[in-house]
């Protein structure tokens, strides 16, 4: 199991090779030029602003790392409420650039990233810091974790766009599990009602499981945990889990109070 915990240095090897088959799908979906400005799930976005938003994030990293091994002042994370705001600005202010370019640019940023995850050492994988532009200090494994995001969300937008029906892949959604955990606690509401309360989150895959989850002043916590007595369990497969952490989606099966799970998938803000 360890070599699909993308945490763990044991899971490097499987995480980079499942961002670039994501990578490369995304790119086959983007290159035929009738796709360029072809509608995608994310409001406004063409297909084309989805690849220059992925050039500007990709690039993002790099200056990133280079702080990580400088040990410079990153300063503060610009936080995650006003991303959609900064990312859209930073991606329409590309429209200018030729499809090929752009293409090319992000193909090209593809692979110094790669090249940058390929290279961390076992101590460094988990134990580099890098500075998140807006999430503040991460371990560099969360990098792998988030050009997954990148890639295999952004390639079911995509996909989404030209309205056939269609599917998160197994593999790209089981590495993502864990990481969602971790994307909701970074993604609660501000004025969000304080009054504590728990639910029970069970995913399918093999990164899933039964966790037991706390909401309260302090935010949320979570932890592997047996559901018994609570009054609420939200089921997911891990594709579901994923699309419906990021907006995509509204899933899950309710087992329980509705109400106590209503509160909780409101609970977020969504990126």
């Amino acid at each position: 199991m360890n070599e699909w915990d993308a945490t763990s240095y044991a899971g490097k090897d499987t995480i980079l090779r499942v961002v670039r088959e994501e990578a490369e799908r995304l790119f086959a979906l983007a290159e035929p030029e009738e796709a360029w400005e072809a509608p995608t799930a994310c409001t406004g976005w063409t297909t084309r602003d989805v690849v220059a938003h992925l050039v500007d994030t990709t690039e993002g990293y790099f200056a990133a790392f280079d702080t990580a091994r400088r040990g410079g002042d990153a300063g503060a994370a610009y936080g995650l409420t006003g991303m959609g705001a900064r990312v859209n600005a930073q991606a329409t202010a590309m429209r200018g650039v030729p499809q090929k370019e752009l293409l090319d640019r992000l193909k090209a940023d593809f692979e110094r990233m790669q090249g940058i995850l390929r290279e961390l050492g076992e101590t460094e994988w988990a134990g580099l810091t890098v500075p998140h532009f807006y999430m503040g200090p991460l371990p560099a494994y969360f990098y792998a974790a988030a050009q997954l995001m990148d890639y295999a969300v952004h390639s079911w937008d995509i996909r989404q766009g030209s309205g056939r029906a269609h599917g998160l892949p197994g593999e790209a959604a089981d590495l993502l599990v864990p990481f969602m955990f971790v994307v909701w606690q970074s993604t609660v509401r501000q004025g969000a009602d304080p009054a504590p309360f728990e639910v029970g989150i069970r995913v399918g895959g093999v990164n899933g499981g039964d966790f037991r989850v706390s909401v309260g002043s302090g935010g949320m916590t979570y932890a592997p945990g047996a559901l018994d007595g609570l009054p609420a369990v939200i089921e997911f497969d891990a594709g579901s889990m994923v699309l419906t952490t990021f907006g995509r989606s509204n899933a899950g099966t309710v087992r329980g109070d509705l109400a106590v799970a209503d509160r909780y998938l409101n609970l977020f803000f969504r990126i």
